[in-house]
């Protein structure tokens, strides 16, 4: 269950120092990948850096880096051990989000980073990380209709909860291809607190450096944001910006336009396409890089979808598919540590497909059997291309199904 509200997280980190300086990021899209260039770039320039950004993708503590590395699953056990332990001292109450955040906050502590790259959860005013102490910049990327029950109906109600994790004094980055209505409230909450709002550039020699037709527009956007903030945020007087080029090119942010190989799964020889994209905006950016690169005149797209309950999945699904196409829905499984996570019913996808146009012949239903999926889509694309979207979790479930794969294939070559 998510219960948003600051209390218990208060309470559950009172004993947990936070020497460490913040970079917070708030947003509907693109927060995990500035996060990513951020904190890659800290790590680049000798800052010993932390990252928390959420959901973790196949195991829990995957969601916690420490110098670009995932934090040891002993680390995360013993600081999630002490967090439990005084969550049920204290009779806090705290819900499984508040409980990881304290659990990543307790994990910077024992390795003494300098600076925090902080992924907000939902929202941004009443998120359990807006707890943070001491926060350096606050990033506010791309906004959109998402997650409305608890944020708000419109755009602008949407952007106001963002806007809290804002500091009087605390520079704000904004992405600036944020529509009119979203800027006019981020910026009037910066008055209204003091601060000042700065607009993410791309008009900087070191992205000079990179060449803009190796990303994708909204990669160049989130590229800007996190640039603008390190820009912000690193005040050592040594210029690390020989180092960020290799660091930035490095980064790899899995299942966002994730080119993945499921042969091990399957047998299909063609890779396939891996995106989590759950909501409107982020269907139209999926979109766009599907009609731009994978579809050929007249070729069809077979479609793997997954969806969590409450998302307006004919909304996503509009964008992205055509009546040629074929569809196999599937539910997700059980979410580690997100109890409150539900898969929508398959026959809902199959509904919602349906009336974006896709025949009826065209459709399969998997139920919560994922290879299935798989081995009939690889079956009917007989190498067209396919993509599985929808959702995050399907991608987790994706990856650890190839894991697995892979482990039984080692144990049986070794």
């Amino acid at each position: 269950m998510i219960e948003l509200g600051l209390g218990r997280i208060s309470r559950l980190v009172r004993q947990t120092p936070q020497p460490w300086k913040a970079i917070h990021v708030a947003g509907t899209n693109g927060k995990g990948s500035i996060c990513a260039y951020l904190s890659a770039m800290l790590h680049a320039s000798g800052v010993r850096c932390g990252r928390f950004t959420s959901p973790h993708l196949i195991d829990r503590w995957d969601c916690i880096t420490i110098n670009e590395q995932t934090v040891k699953e002993s680390v995360f056990r013993e600081a999630e051990g002490l967090v439990k332990k005084e969550n049920e001292a204290e009779d806090i109450g705290a819900s499984e989000f508040e409980l990881l955040t304290a659990t990543a906050f307790g994990v910077f502590a024992r390795e003494k980073i300098e600076m925090g790259v902080v992924e907000v959860g939902l929202g941004g005013r009443l998120d359990a990380t807006n707890v943070i102490r001491n926060k350096a910049v606050t990033v506010i990327s791309k906004i959109g209709l998402d997650h409305q029950s608890f944020l708000g109906n419109t755009i602008e109600e949407i952007a106001r909860q963002k806007a809290g994790i804002m500091r009087s004094g605390v520079p704000c980055v904004l992405d600036r291809s944020n529509p009119p209505a979203v800027l006019k409230v981020v910026e009037d909450y910066a008055k209204e607190i003091g601060t000042d709002v700065v607009l993410s550039s791309t008009e900087s020699s070191f992205l000079d450096e990179l060449s803009q037709e190796d990303y994708e527009p909204h990669e160049w956007q989130n590229l800007a944001c996190a640039y603008t903030a390190f820009h912000l945020a690193y005040t050592k007087q040594e210029s690390p910006l020989h180092r960020l080029s290799p660091a930035i090119q490095n980064v790899n942010w899995p299942g966002r336009l994730q080119v993945t190989d499921i042969r091990s799964l399957t047998g299909r020889q063609e890779p396939v396409l891996l995106d989590g994209a759950h909501n409107v905006q982020s269907a139209q950016v999926l979109q766009m890089y599907v009609d731009r690169k994978l579809r050929k005149s007249g070729s069809k797209i077979i479609w793997v979808v997954a969806a969590s309950q409450g998302k307006e999945l004919e909304g996503i699904l509009k964008p992205l598919l055509h009546s040629d196409d074929f569809v196999a829905a599937v539910e997700f499984g059980a979410v580690d540590g997100m109890p409150w996570v539900q898969a929508m019913d398959s026959k809902d996808i199959l509904s919602a497909a349906s009336n974006s146009g896709v025949k009826k012949t065209q459709l399969y239903n998997a139920g919560a059997d994922l290879s299935g999926a798989l081995r009939w889509a690889a079956t009917v694309a007989d190498g067209d291309p396919i993509v599985i979207a929808g959702s995050l979790y399907l991608v987790s479930d994706v990856l650890r199904l190839l894991r697995t794969a892979k482990a039984f294939k080692d144990h049986i070559l070794g």
